[in-house]
């Protein structure tokens, strides 16, 4: 009879549920996982992104120090960097999203690659901490394989970059294109020498033309033969005496200061003379300066005999101190 019952209570015992725990234990689904890169082919020095998204059933998490970078192993990558996301949504699902950034600086590696990671994952419980907590399982994360080329064939040795036939010939505006833009340029280049013309035309308005320094040796070589020659014997002959000096003696002024000493009375000469001296010794190395007071003194004799009465013409010896004057003056002594 003791038998008996002893052997019901074992059985029932056997027949028992299983606690809570164990039945949540045998439970626990497995995260899901999906990962992928955003190029399947690099050259040296590109970035290579490597995503991985876990997610997981509510109550079930994983360890993140199973995510970290250093625990991403590749071969000829480097880890630049990483960053991780975590979003739970309303039914208690959580998903980490894990970003990873790599590039390469090796050319010996004809195909670098990132190997799996295996990433352990458990079950919360209310009470417990997390390191008390053990593992449920583990879940792998699939690698990736990138290749290190081109996006040319491997197996190909030539490339026929052109073809045999010729280039067609260009529209008849366009071969002519040329030839429209000299066309243009010569025509800007119009106003512009336009412009030059006239602005050296008008810097040198009212200029004398400037003779060369033979010529102007000659001028004044014939000018002092011409006195020399004249007739000093009548009263006439030295009239016409004066009106050669003053017309040689005016002509000496105006080539050696631009002044138009033609028009000018010896007074205005004398005026004009004294500022073009003050103008001249602003800027020196510019010649030496005329006998003003000769030439004005020479000019007021001639003049003044030029238009005396016939009854008290200018004596001869006056007109030859005159002449003589002249000549020391044309000759630059």
């Amino acid at each position: 009879m003791k038998r008996a019952a002893f052997a019901g209570v074992v059985l029932s015992c056997l027949l028992a549920p299983c606690p809570a725990g164990a039945q949540a234990a045998t439970r626990v689904e497995p995260p899901r996982v999906v990962s992928s890169v955003d190029r399947t082919a690099m050259w040296i020095a590109d970035r290579v992104v490597f995503n991985v998204e876990i997610a997981c059933a509510p109550g079930v998490d994983i360890l993140l120090d199973d995510v970290a970078k250093e625990k991403l192993r590749t071969n000829g990558l480097e880890v630049i960097s990483s960053d991780t996301s975590v979003t739970t949504d309303a039914s208690d699902r959580t998903t980490h999203r894990l970003r990873y950034v790599l590039t390469t600086y090796r050319v010996d590696t004809p195909s670098p690659s990132i190997e799996a990671m295996s990433v352990r994952y458990y079950a919360r419980r209310p009470g417990e901490r997390l390191q008390d907590l053990a593992p449920a399982g583990d879940v792998r994360v699939p690698g990736a394989l990138i290749a290190f080329r081109s996006t040319l064939p491997d197996n190909q040795t030539d490339f026929a970059l052109r073809d045999g036939r010729p280039a067609p010939p260009r529209h008849t505006m366009f071969a002519r294109t040329a030839q429209f833009g000299l066309a243009l340029v010569v025509l800007s280049l119009a106003p512009a020498a336009t412009v030059a013309l006239a602005t050296a035309r008008r810097r040198t308005a009212g200029k004398p033309a400037r003779r060369s320094a033979r010529q102007a040796k000659q001028d004044q070589r014939a000018t002092l033969e011409r006195l020399r020659s004249l007739d000093l014997t009548t009263a006439e002959d030295r009239r016409r005496a004066c009106e050669e000096i003053a017309a040689a003696v005016r002509g000496h002024i105006a080539s050696h200061t631009h002044l138009p000493a033609a028009a000018l009375t010896p007074d205005e000469i004398d005026t004009a003379l004294a500022a073009f001296d003050s103008q001249r010794s602003l800027r020196p190395g510019r010649g030496g300066r005329l006998p003003r007071e000769t030439l004005v003194s020479l000019l007021a004799v001639v003049d003044e005999a030029r238009y005396r009465p016939a009854s008290a013409p200018l004596s001869a010896e006056a007109c030859r101190d005159a002449l003589a004057s002249a000549e020391q003056v044309l000759a630059g002594r």
